[in-house]
């Protein structure tokens, strides 16, 4: 059996010695969309940041493809193919469209040949707004070029916090069509944190459910077709 993409065990982390996550267990296969929902408050975003390396690990580990990566700086592990979307999107406002794109190549530390080509497709506003200041864009455009800006890289797994956040629903669609082509064209895996039942249901193929620090709950893809039951475990 070929590893998992990532595998965590028993992950314990949170803010200044203070526990969020206890305990946490996911694993993510190559080429697997997966979500992780729950309400607000029981560590879905801190769990993203202790992936990428943000947040220091407590107890526990992070496997990429087998290779632990505890001890690797958010910047080795964006070398080892893992993209990071913050919550809040995150763009350089006063660094134009193709400088922000520019970066997340440089941060790769490869340059790959026809990625700006490939990244312009799916998001064309970004090339008719290429030497536009970030931070005029609206609130989608900039979640289209934090989305680019990580494609630029090539990873092999794409991490998104709350993506719909802020977004007007014509956009959200459109990046769930576009991560799902993604994934089916190249493989590409993407784990997202998400309260948008619809964005929920168009992109994950399977779902874990977090409360209190902890994954409760494993759903299929066949659950997720249960809107009672993923809005049980959004709501308040």
């Amino acid at each position: 059996m070929p590893e998992p993409l990532l595998q965590t065990s028993a992950l314990n982390g949170g803010y200044g010695g203070k526990p969020v996550l206890q305990g946490v267990d996911i694993e993510v296969n190559e080429g697997e969309i997966v979500a992780i929902i729950g309400r607000n408050g029981v560590g879905k975003s801190t769990l993203m940041k202790t992936l990428i390396g943000l947040l220091p690990i407590q107890r526990g580990s992070i496997r990429i493809r087998g290779q632990q990566v505890d001890g690797l700086s958010a910047h080795r592990r964006a070398r080892l193919g893992i993209g990071y979307v913050p919550q809040g999107r995150d763009v350089f406002p006063r660094m134009t469209v193709l400088e922000n794109l520019m970066v997340g190549q440089s941060i790769s530390g490869r340059k790959l040949d026809g990625k700006i080509e490939e990244v312009y497709h799916y998001f064309p506003i970004l090339q008719e707004r290429a030497s536009q200041r970030a931070g005029t864009l609206s609130g989608g455009q900039q979640q289209q070029l934090a989305i680019g800006r990580v494609l630029m890289g090539g990873p092999s797994l794409v991490l998104l916090d709350e993506p719909s956040e802020g977004i007007q629903p014509n956009i959200v669609q459109s990046i769930a069509r576009i991560m799902v082509d993604l994934n089916a064209k190249s493989g590409l895996g993407v784990v997202f944190v998400e309260q948008n039942i619809d964005m929920i249901r168009a992109m994950a193929q399977r779902c874990y459910v977090m409360d209190k620090g902890r994954i409760t709950t494993a759903l299929t893809r066949a659950d997720l077709d249960d809107q009672a039951l993923i809005r049980s475990y959004l709501s308040v």
